[in-house]
């Protein structure tokens, strides 16, 4: 490596790990709690997928239809906006707002039993999650804080990067996961940020694009609307959205797309004129049948008014890694085991943010540039060896 390429990427780790500290620290701190949001809802009393017992909601129950007109009975006035299904559990819940594309903050969200077809009453709510999870999704600032956070996670990625290139010619003189433990405070801070980083390398990686990844999903799903969802209903453009006095019967609108998607099992059914449908479809969204394939969805467009089949295509690539990344975010592929081992390399990664800050803070005046030049030129001297 040549002496401009170790300046060069010494300048851009530099930089690309400064710039997102504080918001990465403030994500590892939020993140931690969002981690285990489902044994904190089963402890206070909050997940209902564990206390129902029957069938599970996307395979049999009460007709789809009946579920609906209790939900509209409970919210007058309001429109169906979504009903999501459980794998595990009779849970099904329904979502509703005053019109077809109210936002987030206008939405209702209405728990049942599909078993027994039994209210269960609005979601519960717990302040401090919802608040810890505002806070890590966009900062309470919406849209414009989910891209700053989705920038700041690419960021992390390049200063993952870079560390890893700047990794070898800085410990070139070390063995492998050396700790200088008689040296000073700094020279061991900075064997402890070598060492975590290159063994939470990987993770960390994963972590950071998951996170710039669901950072965009807003623009994802619009574009996916705007393009791919376009092409599907190219023959409904230009008609009015259809009203929700209009809409058909789910039941039949959920036989169609099964008949065309066999042996795939319902996920959540988007209503017309939202985020995830056309002005005049049910998009109902079939789930893959194995753990590593339950967050690919494909989606099945079935005229609202009709119930007749329009069309049903995989999502493209980049919508398809938005469902995957979310679960592989917060480590919900395996289990309890599987969140502890995330919890605890979010903490060393904390650990490696805590330390990388201090070696800057506390440098002395061009200590590191010097440190950069004298490897450079041991490098170079190599070289032309």
């Amino acid at each position: 490596m040549t002496r401009a390429a170790i300046r060069t990427w010494y300048l851009v780790h530099k930089w690309s790990s400064l710039v997102p500290t504080a918001f990465l620290l403030m994500l590892c701190i939020t993140g931690l709690p969002l981690v285990f949001h489902d044994e904190i809802d089963a402890a206070t009393g909050q997940d209902y997928d564990a206390i129902l017992a029957g069938p599970p909601s996307a395979v049999a129950g009460v007709p789809l239809d009946t579920m609906l007109s209790r939900a509209l009975a409970e919210r007058q006035g309001e429109v169906p906006l979504f009903m999501a299904f459980s794998q595990d559990s009779p849970l099904l819940t329904v979502t509703t707002g005053p019109a077809p594309d109210a936002p987030g903050d206008r939405m209702t969200l209405l728990f049942f039993d599909r078993s027994t077809g039994e209210a269960l009453g609005p979601a519960p709510t717990n302040a401090v999650m919802d608040f810890i999870l505002t806070l890590h999704t966009d900062m309470f600032l919406g849209l414009p804080g989910m891209i700053v956070l989705g920038v700041m996670g690419l960021l992390f990625v390049v200063a993952l990067v870079s560390g890893t290139v700047l990794y070898a010619p800085f410990m070139r003189r070390l063995r492998f996961g050396t700790l200088r433990a008689g040296r000073s405070a700094r020279v061991r801070r900075l064997d402890q940020h070598n060492l975590i980083g290159v063994v939470t390398l990987a993770w960390a990686l994963v972590i950071g694009l998951t996170g710039a990844i669901n950072a965009f999903a807003d623009p994802l799903t619009d574009a996916w609307r705007d393009g791919e969802v376009a092409s599907m209903t190219a023959a409904y453009a230009g008609k009015p959205p259809l009203p929700p006095a209009r809409y058909g019967s789910l039941d039949a609108a959920m036989a169609s797309a099964q008949a065309a998607l066999p042996g795939r099992s319902p996920q959540f059914i988007g209503f017309p004129g939202g985020a995830w449908s056309s002005g005049h479809h049910y998009a109902i969204f079939f789930q893959g049948d194995r753990p590593l394939t339950q967050n690919l969805l494909t989606p099945a467009l079935v005229d609202a008014e009709t119930g007749t089949l329009t069309d049903a295509r995989t999502m493209p690539a980049l919508n398809q890694a938005l469902m995957m990344s979310k679960p592989l975010h917060f480590g919900d592929y395996g289990g309890l085991p599987l969140k502890i081992v995330w919890a605890l390399l979010t903490l060393a990664t904390i650990r490696v943010l805590w330390t990388g800050l201090l070696l800057w803070w506390r440098r002395r005046a061009g200590e590191l540039e010097r440190r950069v030049d004298e490897i450079a030129s041991g490098f170079a001297a190599r070289n032309e060896a």
